[in-house]
């Protein structure tokens, strides 16, 4: 009995101290901490490697003080053992969170990506109770374009939880970066999926109206 308890306890010990994104986050936070000014308002971005490309995104908005927490790869369910070290230490205003585009390519069901989602958003509310909440809508790409009907799914699903919380908006970037029914073409870099300055052009335009 004494030693499966003790191979439990390692195995347990062993799995907290290999979450995978562990190293990039300490990193992430290193950046963030030498940039926060805590006596300034803060709005942050965070979420999968669509996010953490975005390198000029305080340049895009200078009259605010904006952290990039994004790190690449991630899912909802990486977020939410994170949410301390991404978003509440910084005590931010409004926050923007872009997963769910690595959930369905991991063919994660939405209505299973959506629980997840909702359980980030109660705990971020319950948390910081001021804080406002946007979803970033999940984007096309080329790449990943033979999965667009779980795609567009996934976005009403998101939407639609937004409308029925107060203090969550809903952006929605997906329509933005298409070109009838085709993705655009020339917003992504080599690898078909992550965005060039053409892309996130598309989506400053949309989330600019969101800031404020």
């Amino acid at each position: 009995m004494r030693y499966f308890f003790v191979l439990f306890f390692t195995l347990t010990i062993s799995a907290q101290a290999q979450l995978p994104f562990d190293k990039e986050v300490e990193q992430i936070q290193q950046r963030n901490d030498s940039l926060w000014d805590k006596t300034k308002e803060t709005i942050v971005f965070t979420g999968s490697s669509s996010i953490r490309f975005w390198e000029d995104i305080q340049d895009r908005f200078p009259e605010h003080q904006v952290l990039n927490t994004g790190f690449g790869g991630s899912q909802f369910s990486d977020l939410e053992l994170y949410l301390n070290e991404l978003i509440l230490n910084y005590k931010p205003v409004k926050v923007f969170i872009y997963e769910g585009d690595n959930d369905i390519f991991a063919k994660k069901r939405p209505r299973k990506i959506l629980k997840r989602a909702e359980h980030i958003l109660n705990t971020l509310q319950q948390r910081s109770q001021h804080m406002e909440i946007v979803l970033i809508s999940a984007k096309p790409s080329i790449s990943r374009w033979k999965y667009r009907g779980r795609y567009r799914r996934l976005n009403r699903k998101l939407h639609r939880l937004a409308s029925q919380k107060e203090g969550i908006e809903f952006v929605d970037v997906w329509y933005p970066m298409l070109d009838k029914r085709k993705v655009k073409q020339d917003i992504f870099i080599e690898d078909g999926l992550h965005m060039n300055d053409k892309g996130y052009d598309i989506w400053y335009d949309v989330i600019k109206n969101y800031i404020d």
